[in-house]
């Protein structure tokens, strides 16, 4: 029997089903990198070979065609070695959670910018006593400015020159730099 270990009985490879599962695995990572912007597929390893198909299936619009190419560039893809598919998921999955990580520090920065601006000196005060590096003169500063533009209805320079500096403090990473109430 083919497949077949003769002394054992075993079978020698993975089975139709497994290799059935690990293609359409390799067709969803192709999809994926597909539907990424052209500036985070730079950044990942994706092989040199596999950049045209990748930018012939993003070409094509018609929906058979499209999804014709896809299936091409999958099997392109597979017989790439599998360190290689594996180091192109782990890249894929880091970025996630890096942009995930980068959204959370946005929303931060933009709550305290939004009680620094309503609260004044007592949120100015907790916001220090958070960040002791801040410099309280600049906050503070950027604080009336914000609120004498608002005022005035001018455009937004020093609010978002506000958000920059909240923002830049956050980064740094100090203890307290995941409170935002």
């Amino acid at each position: 029997m083919r497949g077949k270990d003769e002394d054992s009985g075993e079978f020698l490879g993975p089975s139709r089903s497994q290799q059935r599962r690990e293609a359409l695995d390799v067709l969803a990572l192709a999809q994926r990198l597909v539907a990424l912007p052209p500036a985070q597929l730079a950044k990942l390893p994706v092989p040199e070979g596999l950049h045209p198909h990748i930018a012939e299936a993003r070409r094509i619009t018609s929906h058979i065609a499209h999804k014709r190419q896809l299936a091409f560039l999958a099997k392109q893809m597979r017989r790439e070695e599998d360190d290689t598919l594996d180091a192109i998921r782990d890249a894929l999955d880091a970025g996630g959670e890096a942009a995930r990580q980068e959204t959370a520090l946005l929303h931060r920065a933009e709550a305290w910018r939004t009680r620094l601006v309503e609260e004044g000196d007592a949120a100015l005060a907790g916001f220090i006593e958070a960040h002791p590096s801040a410099d309280r003169q600049q906050l503070r500063q950027l604080v009336r400015n914000t609120l004498e533009e608002r005022k005035r209805g001018k455009p937004p320079h020093a609010f978002r020159e506000l958000f920059r500096a909240v923002k830049g403090l956050l980064e740094a990473g100090e203890p307290g730099a995941d409170e935002a109430s």
